[in-house]
């Protein structure tokens, strides 16, 4: 077993683990610490444990301090540092006539570098502005183009579910997502209805897909034919997913037809592997045939 502390250093960030040093360091201090980038203040979102020797990949840096109140300070400058920063950056760009979106800026603690993130729709020759930055800032500049779910993920906004945006309140991790999970969650496959602010299919597609597996791998398919409790055979109509219920057209005497509901343990059907898979899944790769050419689908 190794001891560990997390540490985060930007909002809804990639956990790091360090070595305490021997430190107490609990959830929510400030500490320094040096990374490939150089000295850094960090925030730290899990104190002092152990964890298996597997889940670390050593060698394991150590803390270098608990931050001070001078580093607080030291911290608090950097970020109206980085407002101005951000400003010059922009009257830059415009001056060498660049294509590109300026996102954010981010001093290093030790102000050894100056990161600017920006988006374009290819590849920038930025050299002469990295040379222009330079000689303003008289530190290191790094430029790095990220994609839109990565400025999604920095600037943050509001979701169309009237929530914070996931992936910037918790979200460390962008998950894989892709068209099949909206299907298996019976949802519209209109692009413009399951996609996020960033115009890539929403994370939360991900939350719930594997109880969905579980609960549609309990249910009759549309069209499946069943066997109800009182012993009246039928055809399924329409499911209820959540609440487990089945419609079923059932036949009663006279060959009238009825519509009738059974939550899923009052029918008797076959299971067998899903009806048309075959098709469902030639109908899925063109779905994301189509959105990976109209830029929408999640690698």
């Amino acid at each position: 077993m190794t001891e560990i502390i997390g540490v985060r250093f930007r909002q809804a960030g990639k956990v790091y683990y360090f070595d305490p040093a021997g430190l107490e360091i609990k959830q929510g201090q400030h500490v320094i610490v040096e990374t490939a980038r150089g000295v850094e203040y960090g925030y730290v979102v899990v104190g002092c444990r152990e964890v298996e020797d597997e889940k670390v990949v050593q060698p394991l840096k150590s803390v270098m301090r608990l931050a001070t109140e001078e580093d607080d300070a030291t911290e608090a400058r950097n970020k109206e540092k980085e407002k101005e920063a951000f400003k010059i950056c922009l009257e830059k760009i415009q001056k060498h006539g660049l294509e590109m979106k300026l996102i954010d800026c981010e001093y290093t603690f030790d102000n050894n570098k100056v990161l600017f993130y920006f988006t374009a729709d290819g590849r920038i020759d930025f050299r002469e502005l990295v040379k222009d930055l330079a000689s303003v800032f008289k530190t290191r500049i790094e430029l790095r183009q990220i994609g839109v779910r990565d400025e999604t993920k920095i600037r943050g906004g509001i979701g169309i579910c009237g929530r914070p945006m996931c992936c910037h309140t918790y979200l460390a991790d962008f998950a894989p997502v892709s068209i099949k999970m909206a299907k298996e969650q019976n949802l519209s496959l209109n692009p413009t209805k399951i996609s996020g602010v960033c115009g890539r299919l929403m994370c939360c597609l991900k939350n719930e897909e594997e109880a969905y597996e579980y609960l549609n791998s309990k249910l009759p398919n549309v069209n499946d034919f069943v066997t109800t409790k009182d012993g009246l055979k039928g055809e399924v109509a329409s499911v209820n997913v959540l609440k487990q219920l089945v419609k079923v057209v059932v036949t009663l005497d006279g060959d009238v037809k009825e519509i009738r509901e059974y939550h899923v343990d009052e029918l008797h059907f076959r299971p067998k592997k899903r009806k048309d898979r075959v098709a469902m899944d030639d109908e899925l790769k063109a779905l994301e045939a189509l959105e990976k050419k109209e830029g929408n689908h999640l690698e």
